[in-house]
């Protein structure tokens, strides 16, 4: 296996490892983090969204369509998540539905739209055989 790729796939893992410690042991994971300031997370969200956003304009920039839809359809988890996270933190349904709930199916909209425009071709049923 090249190098890279393991290198790569380590980053993968590592995003997993992460961010399953959050939603399985939250405050095992924040102690580990190292921010007291409970403010300090609106820049963990914030460098969140942001890396997010870089990746996609990086495939968009490359013209990489498919890749651009996947990736979208992989990140529809953030709006899904922080939907969740307010409606089981305090918040209100209505709200998290209309703010994170709309992102959410937007975002998977979009994707949808990228993945069917870069869909491979398909042969009709008579040329297929």
């Amino acid at each position: 296996m090249r190098f890279n790729t393991v290198m790569a796939a380590l980053v993968v893992v590592a995003g997993f490892w992460f961010g399953l410690g959050y939603l399985l042991n939250g405050d095992g994971a924040a102690a580990g983090f190292g921010i007291v300031d409970p403010a300090g997370y609106y820049v963990v969200k914030g460098v969140r969204d942001l890396a997010y956003a870089l990746t996609a304009l990086i495939l968009l920039l490359m013209g990489h369509r498919r890749a651009l839809g996947w990736v979208i359809l992989a990140d529809a988890i953030i709006p899904i998540g922080d939907c969740l996270a307010v409606i089981t933190h305090g918040g209100t349904v209505g709200y998290a539905l209309m703010v994170h709930g709309s992102a959410a199916v937007l975002v998977v909209l979009t994707a949808g739209l990228l993945l069917r425009e870069t869909a491979p071709a398909r042969l009709p049923a008579a040329q297929a055989h």
